[in-house]
């Protein structure tokens, strides 16, 4: 077996070049696949992290008859005296934060521009608030007892070209199915670096949002983060014995998000087949000419009594350098790469996904699984795709490969 890898090496080194730019075609191929993978994993991780921190928590705790959908603002489709549900919640053991939320929807006005807009009411004291409190970009936060002040969204305010102290009017429907109406001043401007959510997603004080939907008293849900996302399903367990509320989990919120990411998977795996199916005809055509350039040399190995599955073997190992040598590159290249842009990102601007909180900047994640998978899933190609010209190889009649090398 030594000899036969002595000659695959001395056989490869005949044409360094040649060798060298299918092992780089090789590489190239594979530290694509890594990238694309790191992307995928980045962004999902992300749209899932996004979701939970600003929108849906691990776990809300509901009226039964609630309607997300239309945002519903009846007295008994809401959660009656929810600070009073929030202290019991909060006394559960993992529970980090739990805070009540309000929300409504409604138009933003300035002059003759105008916003649709989803309205939450929130304690401004809560840690839940972090994400909005750390970003923002001018202004201030609010206070529990303001009644004139609003958070608005960077993209928002920039469409309606307020400020910090600016004054907006605020058109939001009520419990009984009227409008109310109130001017505000624009307290701050905040950025989650989630363009979607930005864009829609006005802040009240939780007291004046009750106010002003007439809904005094009541929320829309109890927001909940645990210290330990792996500890969901035990937290809902009790929470589902002790109340006549409607429980809900991250898993259950986010179903589109976790189904998003199954298919693209799925795609992602006949994407890379295809990726290295093109790789893969790199070193076929490498190990071709190599074994017509050959010809006379496998005739002579026939002739003195080499068998065809050495000389098939051969040629393998040749392709097993190849795909080894290419490996290497594509790891450090990919490695490399994937390394840079989770530093600086990759910049998306204005995407919108319904169901998705997708970040302004994607930045990729590469895991350990991944890198191990491709890696295997590469060097297995390269095999199969060097099994033809060995087959080739192996099968020439010594007399003909005789006179085909004159």
């Amino acid at each position: 077996m030594i000899q036969i890898i002595k000659m695959a090496f001395r056989d490869l080194g005949r044409n360094r070049r040649r060798s060298f730019f299918s092992s780089l075609a090789l590489a190239m191929g594979l530290a694509l696949l890594l990238l694309m993978a790191a992307f995928i994993n980045g962004e999902m991780k992300n749209a899932l992290d996004s979701n939970i921190r600003l929108q849906t928590g691990h776990i809300q705790v509901r009226a039964s008859t609630y309607d997300e959908v239309k945002t519903s603002l009846r007295w008994e489709d809401l959660v009656e005296n929810p600070d009073q549900v929030s202290v019991q919640i909060a006394g559960l053991e993992h529970v980090e934060t739990v805070t009540p939320r309000l929300f409504a929807s409604g138009i933003l006005a300035v002059g003759d521009k105008s916003s649709g807009v989803r309205i939450i009411g929130v304690d401004p004291q809560s840690a839940a608030n972090d994400p909005y409190r750390n970003g923002l970009l001018s202004g201030d936060f609010l206070q529990a007892e303001d009644r004139e002040g609003i958070l608005l969204g960077e993209p928002l305010a920039k469409k309606l070209g307020v400020g910090a102290g600016d004054q907006v009017f605020l058109s939001v429907n009520t419990s009984n199915g009227e409008v109310g109406e109130q001017s505000f001043i624009v307290r701050g401007v905040y950025s989650t670096s989630t363009y979607g959510f930005d864009f829609i997603t006005v802040f009240l004080p939780l007291s004046k949002a009750q106010a002003i939907t007439q809904t005094e008293k009541h929320a829309s849900t109890i927001f909940v983060l645990l210290k330990d996302k792996q500890q969901t399903e035990n937290v809902a367990s009790v929470l589902k014995k002790n109340s006549g509320y409607q429980i809900l989990t991250w898993t259950g919120m986010n179903e589109l998000v976790l189904q998003t990411e199954e298919l693209a998977s799925s795609y992602m795996v006949m994407l890379y087949l295809i990726v290295l199916a093109v790789t893969a005809t790199v070193i076929v055509n490498t190990l071709i000419m190599s074994v017509f350039e050959r010809t006379r040399e496998i005739g002579i190995l026939s002739a003195i009594g080499m068998k065809s599955w050495r000389i098939m073997t051969m040629f393998l190992v040749e392709s097993s350098l190849l795909a080894v040598g290419g490996i290497v590159m594509g790891l450090v290249m990919g490695i490399l790469v994937v390394s840079l842009l989770g530093i600086y990102g990759f910049r998306i601007t204005d995407m919108q996904v319904t169901g998705m909180l997708i970040g302004n900047t994607l930045y990729p994640v590469l895991t350990l699984n991944d890198t191990i998978q491709l890696t295997i899933l590469t060097f297995v190609i390269t095999i199969l795709a060097g099994l033809y010209p060995a087959v080739i190889a192996a099968r020439m009649e010594p007399v003909a490969a005789l006179r085909g090398g004159k």
